[in-house]
């Protein structure tokens, strides 16, 4: 291994300039944390930041889909975990013994609750070595500062990661249609997991997404082409972004097609519109469109599979460089180029 790549993130999916944008999340998150710490608690002679918060900053913004970032395991973790050290400072006097009793206590405690959180560890230990100060506080250093020291850091991460890209927070991508076209199912993922007795930070969802993905990359390697281009239907029936219900309803029911295209000036794909859509009220076909699912004509077909079987989209709109209408990839095109791939020998 080079020096270089000694230096690669060691997660997953992580990039220099991902980390370079958790690294102003957390600088910003906790400067806000210490201000409205120090507003509330500053004048009660109690901490108005804890060190826990920091470890609980790494989590929310370098890693936001994990299940230990989320904000019911940071707040929930924080508190709780030094409530149990609380309890712990006040049944055991011996702190060498405290400190693993509070800590075994908190991932007991967090475990049940269904808020693991790595940093509740360091605040249920921060309570028996924390002095004079958080023994005088009593059961209030759970809420003040911790519980709000946590509760702001997850605001921040809420609204930093809107302009992030990231979903915080976590949600996975539904993938239950689709699902049942992959070779594998949810109880698969979890024999698999039980058979390799290891706890991952990732959820069983995210991870069967994942796996999903994998099929299709495979496949892309081994097969390649054709592209998006190649397989698009290039009659498009479509509808202008001015034009009225009536004529998108008699146009889909005309050419028995599940939606059309919504194109504004130029030309450009500005929506797509389906009966689902014409239910809602309104005057104009721009208006109801519903956002399209595009893709760029030389795109592997393949990369469509998720998209077109998540049971959200039923076509993607093929456009050039400007957003014009190309043409369409249905589900049915999809279908005929993954059987002309998997019948070809390769």
């Amino acid at each position: 291994m080079g020096r270089a790549a000694r230096f690669r993130p060691i997660l997953a999916g992580a990039t220099p300039s991902g980390r370079l944008l958790a690294c102003a999340g957390a600088l910003a998150a906790l400067c806000l944390t210490a201000v409205l710490g120090l507003l509330v608690a500053g004048s009660e002679q109690l901490p108005y930041l804890v060190a826990p918060v920091g470890a609980s900053a790494v989590l929310v913004f370098a890693v936001p889909s994990s299940p230990l970032a989320q904000p019911w395991p940071v707040v929930g973790g924080n508190v709780l975990s030094t409530l149990v050290g609380l309890g712990v400072v006040a049944l055991v006097h011996d702190p060498r013994v405290g400190c693993g009793l509070a800590v075994g206590g908190a991932i007991a405690a967090m475990s049940v609750c269904r808020c693991l959180h790595p940093p509740g560890g360091a605040a249920a230990l921060t309570t028996v070595i924390g002095g004079g100060v958080i023994a005088h506080a009593g059961p209030l250093f759970a809420f003040v500062p911790v519980g709000l020291n946590s509760a702001v850091l997850v605001a921040a991460g809420w609204l930093f990661h809107r302009f992030s890209g990231h979903s915080y927070p976590h949600r996975p991508v539904r993938t239950r249609p689709s699902e049942r076209r992959s070779r594998f199912r949810a109880e698969d993922v979890d024999r698999a997991l039980a058979e390799v007795g290891e706890a991952y930070d990732i959820s069983r969802e995210d991870l069967g997404l994942l796996l999903r993905e994998v099929e299709t990359q495979a496949l892309l390697r081994r097969h390649g082409v054709p592209t998006a281009g190649d397989v698009m239907s290039r009659e498009v029936v479509s509808v202008a972004e001015r034009d009225s219900p009536e004529t998108a309803r008699a146009l889909l029911l005309a050419h028995d097609v599940r939606a059309l295209p919504v194109l504004g000036a130029g030309r450009r794909v500005v929506g797509m519109i389906g009966l689902r859509e014409l239910e809602r009220p309104g005057s104009r076909v721009g208006a109801l469109a519903s956002p399209p699912v595009t893709a760029v004509a030389d795109l592997p077909a393949l990369a469509l599979a998720r998209t077109l079987t998540d049971g959200r989209a039923h076509a993607a709109v093929v456009v050039d460089a400007a957003g014009r209408l190309l043409g369409m990839v249905s589900q049915t095109d999809l279908m005929v180029a993954l059987c002309r791939v998997l019948t070809d020998p390769v």
